[in-house]
């Protein structure tokens, strides 16, 4: 588990971005994988077709550096001006040889955020020789060189376009995550990341849920880096390695919604009932408000333990609160998602045209 610890006042150390280039070798990624990407198959299939057959080459010859994993130098800064990809690659051009090799040998050679790497280090040469990476380990600047070339190439011919088309939608949600955390807070805005993200009770951390054990502290010096994505679904990527960006990219949430089953008419009719109750919609204002246990909630709304249960299992069913097991008990969070996906399955009902 990932420990992102805040600071009294933690929206003064949240930023947002967006990365061209990061995207862009995202979509590579996805390129590579695109069967595990069920939301960009149309797109993936188009662009393979399209390819450049001396492009595609160039592609799977620096396959191993996005394949799995894409390396956290390609993160978006907390930087206050907006980069240009240009900006990007000229950035990734001008690193030294002991930044870049740890940073794109490690989707073969995992070293556990230990930066330290020796170019004759027997285990690092033999694991990246072995994943196709022996020009990174003879000349990393030679190799990021390249491999700038190779994106370079990638953007103008086939990224360019789509990143047009990309850019409005992960703009909006930059001013629109924002504008909620202004408004509402930290929880209210943390809250609309994926499940196993979540704020403790007294919204001092944020855990990530992750394999990967690992306490960060954000403050002035070291800001959390939010980037919404359309390339990183279904995935949620976060870094706390150091010398990159503590950072957190999820799913654009105009892109995610995209992906989330419709409510067909009869669920919809299942959730509204679950709706229409009074002591269920204070329950769900409760869990609204912060995530809460049974024992915690039936004293708040004078129902018995066994009541609260059969209440919290009925919302539950219906999709608009999350159980997670924590030791003995069991603590129910809202379901913000399926709130919206409600709202959206509510106006087509009304409107279907």
């Amino acid at each position: 588990m990932i420990r992102i610890d805040l600071p009294a006042h933690p929206e003064e150390h949240i930023v947002f971005a967006v990365s061209p280039l990061f995207e862009c070798v995202l979509s590579l990624h996805v390129l590579l994988g695109w069967k595990h990407h069920a939301l960009h198959h149309a797109w993936a299939r188009r662009t393979r077709a399209a390819l450049d057959p001396d492009l595609r080459a160039g592609i799977e010859a620096f396959a191993f550096v996005y394949r799995t994993h894409v390396p956290d130098l390609f993160l978006p800064t907390s930087a206050d001006d907006v980069e240009t990809f240009e900006d990007e690659l000229d950035r990734l051009r001008r690193l030294p040889a002991d930044v870049l090799l740890p940073a794109l040998a490690r989707p073969l050679f995992d070293h556990g955020g230990n930066v330290n790497l020796a170019r004759d280090d027997p285990d690092l040469r033999a694991s990246v020789v072995a994943g196709g990476g022996g020009a990174l380990v003879d000349d990393p600047v030679r190799f990021a060189g390249d491999l700038a070339e190779l994106l370079e190439w990638y953007w103008r011919d086939v990224f360019a376009a789509e990143w047009t088309r990309l850019e409005p939608t992960l703009a909006s949600a930059v001013v629109d995550a924002a504008h909620r955390l202004a408004e509402e807070g930290t929880r209210a805005m943390l809250g609309r990341l994926p499940p196993h993200c979540r704020l403790e009770e007294d919204g001092r951390a944020l855990l990530v849920d992750v394999p990967h054990d690992h306490a960060v502290e954000i403050s002035a010096r070291n800001p959390l880096v939010l980037s919404p994505s359309a390339f990183v679904w279904p995935h949620l990527l976060v870094n706390c390695d150091p010398p990159w960006p503590t950072a957190i990219v999820f799913a654009a949430p105009a892109l995610a919604r995209d992906a989330e089953p419709r409510i067909p008419p009869e669920e919809l009719l299942r959730v509204l009932r679950a709706l229409a109750d009074d002591t269920r919609l204070r329950v769900l204002e409760l869990v609204a408000a912060r995530p809460r246990t049974t024992q915690e909630l039936a004293p708040l709304v004078g129902l018995s333990n066994a009541g609260m249960s059969k209440s919290l299992q009925r919302l539950a069913e219906a999709g608009l609160v999350q159980p997670r097991r924590e030791g003995y008990y069991v603590v129910y969070s809202l379901a913000p998602a399926r709130l919206d996906a409600l709202a959206a399955a509510l106006a087509r009902f009304l409107d279907p045209a």
